[in-house]
């Protein structure tokens, strides 16, 4: 399959190298002398990481797209969504398409998972790709730059889904709430469809997952979570904005969180609708 899909000669990912080095040097970003920008981003390593990405995202799995053009092309912003299938091929996804179908390039910089950097070759990635550990001190900093956050408010309990509950929302933390009042930056909602049916989770896990330190591992009816070629969308809605100081109190939070929250349970509606 990923003989016929990539091609016999490597003309594809010879494709995708260079696309990916010239998106790379139209990113927005401030590099300096060596590559490599204010929050250790590195040219090289983005390269090397949208190539591979790339051929998932062209070549492998089918990705119906609408709504980018909400994604504002400069500036800080919050991309909220949905957190389906298993791991974070979600992330990626919205990573892949701000790069690849965004006018001009952007990077989306997610808040990763802590025992990503406790990991040693893949808190150097992580780092290198502009992807930080979830602490809100970092968050701040990206959105001070005028970067575009990446937030899965579901946190690992999203990621958790099993196939049957692939399109619901589970509890959503409040703090990327009280980040953007505080930061004044704009909510992007987004929804991620395809993801269960991607790689279709039927149990987690949890404690042999700790034993390697990850929440857990998810298992699919042919055990390993690979994705299968199959159809995946990614929904943008128009970004939503939002008065306050961050300091507000728990039930006023709520109910804002609450209005975005119904925003990707639409669009997951939309999305499902699509792609059927």
């Amino acid at each position: 399959m990923f003989t016929h899909t990539f091609g016999h000669n490597g003309s594809v990912f010879r494709s995708l190298s260079q696309e990916a080095r010239e998106r790379v040097e139209r990113l927005e970003l401030p590099f300096g002398p060596y590559g490599v920008d204010p929050f250790g981003v590195s040219k090289r390593h983005l390269a090397q990481f949208f190539t591979t990405l790339g051929l998932f995202y062209r070549h492998y799995l089918t990705v119906v797209r609408e709504g980018i053009h909400h994604v504002p092309s400069r500036g800080r912003v919050m991309l909220i969504g949905n957190h389906s299938g298993g791991v974070a091929l979600d992330g990626a996804m919205v990573l892949a398409s701000l790069f690849f179908d965004r006018e001009p390039p952007r990077l989306a910089q997610g808040m990763a998972e802590k025992f990503i950097h406790k990991t040693p070759v893949m808190s150097s990635w992580a780092c290198r790709t502009g992807q930080l550990t979830g602490l809100p001190e970092h968050a701040e900093r990206l959105l001070a730059a005028e970067r575009a956050l990446l937030v899965f408010p579901e946190g690992a309990r999203g990621t958790a889904k099993l196939y049957k509950q692939r399109d619901s929302l589970v509890e959503f933390g409040t703090g990327f709430m009280r980040l953007a009042m505080k930061m004044r930056t704009p909510i992007v909602p987004f929804a991620f469809v395809g993801g269960g049916e991607a790689i279709p989770t039927i149990a987690n896990l949890y404690g042999l997952g700790k034993r390697f330190g990850v929440p857990y591992l998810p298992v699919t009816p042919y055990l390993f979570p690979i994705p299968l070629p199959v159809k995946v969308g990614l929904f943008y809605g128009p970004p939503m904005h939002f008065e306050g100081t961050g300091n507000e109190d728990d039930a006023h939070v709520q109910v804002m969180v609450e209005g975005v929250k119904e925003k990707i349970r639409a669009l997951i509606h939309l999305g499902r609708e699509v792609l059927t």
